[in-house]
């Protein structure tokens, strides 16, 4: 074997050694490339500077460029090529205008694959109809099912009030504003609150709605002790 691909071997065993070792491990498969992926990476940040589980958590970010059931799809392949044994499986796409039996099924898929292996459970955080939405709970309770334009619009009229400029998609700084400037623990109280009044319906007829609450409680969990307590 020549030296350079008996290098690459190494240093691939070394990571997987490495990454076995960690004891939480979460896999997000995002939709977007880069709004969603930008706004996680700020949990990951915090979570890694955090001497206290930066061993132990493992928070790998897989951007998909992809829609629905193609998120999962991906998120499937991610788990086979990477041989993942143990962990939790986190999709975070949206509704947009996308078929209602594509939109559900993900969360069906989902079910049918946490039947199939307890060690790799898949989780869905999705939004009805965008992840702007589950931005704006982070400054009002909001129910009105509207265009993804009237987020966007509360957003960039919110942004202004707080002279921080406007809303834009791909913000490098979402994470940073909306844990500075916004009430984390409100948004995660005001999506509860929705997904509770729309018992029993499928996520499509949730609208406006939105998991994303779930994923972030989970990650919320390592975050530095004065960072919970804001």
């Amino acid at each position: 074997m020549p030296k350079k691909a008996g290098m690459e071997v190494w240093k691939k065993k070394r990571r997987q050694e490495y990454l076995e070792k960690k004891k939480y491990r979460y896999y997000i498969f995002c939709e977007g490339e880069q709004t969603e992926p930008q706004y996680f990476a700020g949990f990951k940040k915090l979570i890694e500077d955090n001497p206290i589980y930066r061993d132990m958590v493992l928070i790998e970010i897989e951007p998909c460029s992809a829609e629905t059931m193609r998120v999962i799809g991906a998120a499937e392949n991610y788990v086979k090529k990477n041989r993942v044994a143990k962990g939790q499986i986190w999709c975070v796409y949206d509704k947009d205008s996308f078929p209602a039996k594509d939109f559900n099924g993900v969360v069906e898929r989902a079910d049918k694959l946490n039947r199939e292996n307890p060690e790799v459970q898949y989780h869905c955080a999705w939004s009805n109809e965008c992840i702007e939405f589950w931005f704006l709970l982070h400054f009002a309770f909001y129910t009105a099912n509207n265009h993804r334009s009237e987020y966007i619009s509360f957003l960039n009229d919110k942004f202004e009030e707080l002279g921080i400029g406007k809303y834009q998609k791909n913000r490098k700084d979402i994470f940073e504003i909306l844990m500075g400037k916004g009430n984390l623990k409100l948004a995660i109280r005001y999506a509860k609150r929705i997904i509770k009044s729309e018992q029993g319906k499928t996520p499509t007829e949730i609208a406006p709605g939105t998991k994303v609450y779930e994923l972030v409680e989970e990650l919320m969990k390592y975050l530095p002790e004065e960072m919970k307590k804001h």
